[in-house]
């Protein structure tokens, strides 16, 4: 007799969504091929689009079939899938922080959040809930787009708000390492964080907004990522390899302006903390400005000059949000 296999309490799978219907249908896919059922499955549409409409119906009438009613929600829902329509385009910040914030609302442990551009692999779930006796945040590894490991920058330099680029990729002994960031592409997390930091900011709209929530979760408890593969990136992206392992992706010129701008909103948090330390994070923005001109020129040429124009925008926004006198940071939440 086979043991049966571990699984997450009360985990709600959330994915934000907008105008990818066709990478969307990849990764509904993978949900139904899971080999454990979440307990909800919450798809945050940024488009509001009769078609996503049409392609969550389908998928909730498949997963009722395939795995049946669960336990209610606190709306007395039974139905696995969530269908969650926003009014207007929130971006990634804006989207996970309403999926959070649904999946909170009808009594969620766990928060598993994803782009719709991955597939989930078929055991993702028995290999993250090994960690969630002892860990409150986990990120797993994943493969790239071509099935090679994807490199995360796990490790954040605060000081400079820069992610480590040369932080070790080998996990040691530990099996795990511990970071004090989070990405939402696969990033899972415990009610009671989101309880004590309160929801992602939707103020980012799109960058920065991951790392943030895994730096104010760093406060509260110890974030690790695992090298337990749960996911693969199904989108390609033309990028520059960097000694073989490292590589720099290309971006669009709406994510140059907000990987500037949205420093301003970072650094506000790190004032929270009491960790803003304005000449480091002057040299972080400097690093960080230049890092977006290498990529202009290696990966994106055909973008240099509206790209120096937004990073030039984006930067100057930020230096405005430094000094909003309007500006509080995400509250904690209620039961």
């Amino acid at each position: 007799m086979t043991q049966a296999k571990k699984t997450i309490d009360k985990l709600a799978l959330i994915v934000t969504t907008y105008k990818r219907q066709q990478l969307l249908g990849t990764l509904f896919d993978s949900i139904l091929a899971l080999e454990q059922a979440p307990w909800r499955i919450v798809i945050v549409d940024n488009e509001h689009s009769d078609e996503t409409a049409a392609m969550v119906a389908g998928l909730s009438q498949k997963v009722a079939a395939q795995w049946g009613a669960t336990v209610a929600d606190r709306s007395g829902n039974e139905s696995r899938v969530v269908y969650a329509p926003q009014s207007e385009n929130l971006g990634g910040a804006g989207g996970f922080s309403a999926g959070v914030g649904k999946a909170y609302e009808l009594g969620a442990e766990w928060f598993w959040v994803m782009d719709d551009d991955v597939a989930v692999l078929p055991d993702a779930i028995a290999k993250l809930a090994k960690w969630t006796d002892r860990h409150e945040v986990v990120q797993g590894s994943r493969f790239d787009y071509d099935g090679g490991p994807f490199y995360w920058q796990y490790d954040f330099i605060v000081p400079l708000g820069i992610p480590n680029p040369i932080a070790p990729a080998a996990f040691g002994n530990a099996g795990y390492r511990v970071m004090n960031t989070l990405c939402f592409e696969g990033g899972l997390f415990s009610r009671r964080v989101v309880k004590e930091i309160g929801l992602p900011d939707p103020r980012f709209f799109i960058y920065w907004d991951d790392t943030v929530y895994g730096y104010r979760a760093s406060k509260v408890t110890n974030p690790i990522v695992v090298p337990d593969v749960i996911l693969r990136r199904t989108r390609e992206i033309g990028n520059w390899d960097i000694a073989g392992v490292r590589q720099l992706n290309s971006t669009s010129d709406m994510n140059r302006y907000h990987i500037m701008r949205n420093r301003g909103y970072m650094a506000r948090y790190f004032m929270v903390h009491g960790d803003f330390h304005p000449f480091l994070f002057g040299v972080g923005t400097l690093a960080t400005a230049a890092k977006e001109l290498i990529r202009l020129v290696m990966v994106d040429r055909e973008h240099v000059r509206t790209g120096v124009v937004k990073i030039a925008q984006g930067w100057w926004d930020s230096r405005k949000l430094l000094h909003d006198p309007s500006w509080k940071p995400m509250p904690a939440m209620k039961d």
